[in-house]
């Protein structure tokens, strides 16, 4: 019934209690999830699970934040996102939330990497996993530069656990783009978010956890994993009027009509 569209499984907090996670998924009715790549020399762990489980898939890419790591090339990523049960291109995107000392400018290198990966999702035509913080204008205008307008030919993909402004998400919307949420939904601080969550059309909805980071709300603090999905569910039917079981169904489909080799 539920989709987690986004999660790290591969990480070693999650990765050493798989057996018990894919447990408690199965009783909360996850029923499919995303294991996200973030970097390349990882890759082959979220790889791995997703040949070793029917029910996972994993997308190849390299986090916007990863410095010191192997750098992307257009090539390589081709030649990995031709692997089997790989779905999408990312986690990508742009975050200057860590600028320190440097200034946006410095960041070039961050958007020839994201360059990188729009170019490998149109020439793949999988879809692209964005990741997007404090730089939401660059990474809407270069998904622009790159030919990503929602027509033919475009990639399109997911603004993967959405914090942005309303505008951020017309935008992304009017791009073709899917928005998925969070548990970051369910904090009492998220009240611009939730009325994002009102907003976005229901064919471009979906939901995630992003785990084993931002645990919603009851086991906000802990340690998340993709059986915790059903709570942000449980939030989107309230606020949009329908039921935790009609949201999964319907994230599913839209998870499915995206990432559309995992309906295979």
């Amino acid at each position: 019934m539920f989709t987690d569209s986004h999660c790290h499984l591969n990480f070693p907090e999650l990765m050493q209690n798989i057996g018990t996670i894919r447990d408690d998924m199965h009783k909360a009715q996850v029923t499919r999830a995303l294991v996200i790549s973030t970097s390349l020399e990882r890759f082959h762990e979220v790889h791995q699970l997703a040949m070793d489980y029917d029910n996972f898939w994993a997308p190849v890419g390299v986090h916007p934040d990863n410095e010191g790591v192997a750098e992307p090339t257009l090539a390589g990523l081709l030649e990995l996102a031709a692997k089997p049960k790989v779905v999408g291109i990312g986690e990508t995107g742009l975050d200057y939330y860590r600028l320190g000392e440097r200034t946006v400018a410095d960041m070039e290198w961050q958007r020839e990497r994201f360059r990188a990966h729009i170019r490998a999702g149109r020439q793949s035509q999988l879809p692209l996993v964005i990741h997007t913080r404090q730089a939401s204008d660059d990474t809407i205008a270069i998904l622009k530069e790159e030919g990503e307008q929602g027509g033919a030919g475009s990639a399109g993909g997911v603004f993967h656990c959405f914090t942005e402004s309303m505008q951020v998400a017309r935008a992304a919307l009017d791009l073709g783009f899917y928005i998925s949420l969070s548990g970051i939904l369910t904090f009492k601080s998220a009240a611009d978010l939730r009325e994002v969550a009102k907003f976005v059309p229901d064919d471009r909805l979906l939901i995630e956890t992003d785990s084993p980071y931002l645990a919603p709300v009851p086991y906000r603090g802990k340690l998340n994993n993709p059986s915790y999905v059903p709570y942000v569910a449980q939030l989107l039917a309230e606020l949009r009027g329908s039921t935790s079981e009609a949201i999964g169904h319907l994230t599913t489909r839209n998870f499915l009509q995206l990432f559309a080799k995992s309906a295979a």
